[in-house]
């Protein structure tokens, strides 16, 4: 069975990133939709520490350490790039000016429900950041994650068992078998690999799925 690398599902994304979307990239998996956004298409990228209008990765030696996305990562900026203080990012973030975030997942529930910041072990790293902020104030949440965990459980699940980030707020996953709607019917499929049956993704799932 064929399964998307990160760079694939980061594509998949940037694909349905429409013209015109004021978008967060959130921190690790979500960033590289940067770089794979088509040239002749304007989104405007914003950072919560305080940038509008963030470009692709810089090159490999090209990288300035002073200009830095959320996750510390260097970035590149556009043309009519805008800086500002992070309290006024927060609050764009809450204000509902944002049509849309990306962010990676722990868990994703039936019903659109995101766990992404603690696993709720005693030695987990707790890494909220401005997830909660994100998840609840953009007006649509996009999740990217590998569908499995490295020991084979589903991260689509019928309830979230880590803490949650946000409440029925995800309305999008791209993984890399599958790509659904979080609906008010249920998890409709609407993407999936090549070589990957209806059947056998709804025996891995184990969840109940609808056909697009």
């Amino acid at each position: 069975m064929n399964k998307l690398n990160r760079d694939q599902i980061a594509a998949r994304v940037a694909r349905d990133i429409p013209e015109g979307a004021y978008v967060n990239l959130g921190i690790g998996l979500p960033t590289l939709v940067a770089n794979h956004l088509p040239a002749d298409r304007e989104v405007l990228l914003h950072t919560e520490n305080g940038l509008l209008g963030m470009g692709p990765a810089p090159a490999k030696g090209e990288e300035d350490w002073d200009l830095i996305n959320a996750g510390k990562q260097p970035v590149t900026t556009l043309p009519g790039a805008a800086f500002f203080h992070h309290a006024d990012s927060f609050g764009m973030m809450r204000g509902g000016h944002l049509d849309i975030c990306v962010l990676g997942a722990f868990q994703v529930s039936v019903k659109g429900d995101l766990a992404n910041w603690h696993t709720g072990a005693p030695d987990a790293i707790p890494a909220v950041g401005g997830a909660m902020d994100l998840a609840i104030g953009a007006k649509d949440v996009f999740v990217m994650m590998d569908l499995l965990t490295k020991t084979g459980e589903s991260k689509l699940v019928a309830a979230c068992t880590y803490p949650l980030t946000g409440v029925a707020c995800v309305s999008r996953v791209y993984s890399d078998m599958a790509v659904f709607d979080i609906t008010s019917d249920g998890v409709r499929v609407i993407d999936r690999v090549d070589g990957l049956s209806f059947d056998e993704l709804q025996r891995l799932c184990n969840v109940p799925l609808l056909k697009d």
